[in-house]
């Protein structure tokens, strides 16, 4: 059986991105670290000697207590240039206002002392939408929900495209599962016809898609979504509970009087094969009724005993 409906690829006309990530100038750290280290120190021995000097007032010890502060302030601009980075984690780098780079390297790396560095999480998040209340595309309530696994795969449009990276994951995922729950039926009707019960796989599939479509704009890539709650509205799921037991009673005669019509026809070859009984259309009519009776019958037949002959 091949689905007849398959909704249209979803379009979203999306302003061109104005940054993209790229790699920052950052340098190792730990060297770095030591000479802030040696430098610091240093700065303040040269400010300690000139105070204590016994040439109070000279040149010599003025000249140290500038180099001592040099070094110290030195010290103190290659210290604000030290970062951390943690696993799962990256530094974007911003000087006066413009993007420089991302910082992706995990460990302490040195950049630029001038420039921020927020840290934006690169692990894997998941976000459940809300339980939301639509009418399928047969027009009937339904209550649906799902599951969000996705992750910042471009932290310069995460951070610049979008005020709220985050609460815009929220809003565009609510956004595409409404727009799924109203393309497709909860049940489907017709033979073929895809809906959102019976095509779990398919239809999941398609809500990751337009999920990452919508946010694509944010810089950021759709794992995986499930469905995590389907099922009818309270004040009409009585109801359709009795239409699908309804339908599964129906289903279970049709098979039923299939399977009865096909035991009558091998009873009456049968007979007719081994010659034990000359039926004429009238009996045949009658014997056909009284099997059909007693298969397709929902309570056990009381049996008759004909004690005369075939025809009385």
């Amino acid at each position: 059986m091949t689905p007849t409906h398959v909704m249209d690829e979803l379009t979203i006309d999306l302003p061109e991105p104005r940054v993209r990530e790229c790699p920052a100038r950052d340098w190792v750290g730990a060297p770095l670290l030591g000479l802030v280290v040696v430098a610091f120190l240093a700065g303040v021995g040269l400010l300690v000697w000139g105070k204590v000097s016994v040439r109070s007032g000279g040149l010599f010890d003025t000249f140290a207590i500038v180099a001592g502060s040099l070094l110290i302030v030195l010290a103190v601009g290659l210290e604000r240039g030290l970062m951390t980075v943690a696993p799962g984690q990256a530094r974007v780098l911003q000087v006066f206002g413009r993007y420089v780079g991302t910082t992706r390297t995990v460990g302490l790396r040195w950049v630029n002392p001038l420039a921020r560095r927020p840290a934006i999480s690169t692990r894997l998040r998941n976000h459940e939408t809300a339980i939301v209340k639509v009418n399928d595309a047969d027009g009937n309530p339904i209550e649906i929900a799902a599951v969000v696994v996705w992750q910042v795969a471009d932290t310069a449009r995460a951070l610049y495209e979008v005020d709220d990276f985050m609460a815009f994951v929220a809003l565009q995922a609510e956004t595409a599962v409404r727009h799924i729950a109203t393309s497709y039926p909860y049940d489907a009707r017709t033979e073929g016809q895809l809906s959102l019960r019976d095509n779990a796989e398919i239809i999941t599939s398609q809500l990751s898609a337009e999920i990452a479509a919508r946010v694509e704009a944010a810089g950021v890539r759709v794992v995986e979504s499930r469905l995590s709650r389907l099922a009818y509205a309270p004040e009409i799921a009585h109801a359709m509970l009795q239409r699908q037991q309804a339908d599964a009673v129906v289903a279970a005669r049709q098979r039923i009087v299939a399977g009865a019509v096909g035991m009558v026809e091998m009873a009456l070859c049968q007979l007719a094969e081994h010659d034990l009984v000359e039926l004429d259309t009238e009996r045949k009519a009658a014997m056909v009724s009284n099997l059909l009776v007693v298969l397709c019958s929902d309570h056990a037949t009381q049996p008759v005993v004909n004690t005369g002959s075939l025809y009385h």
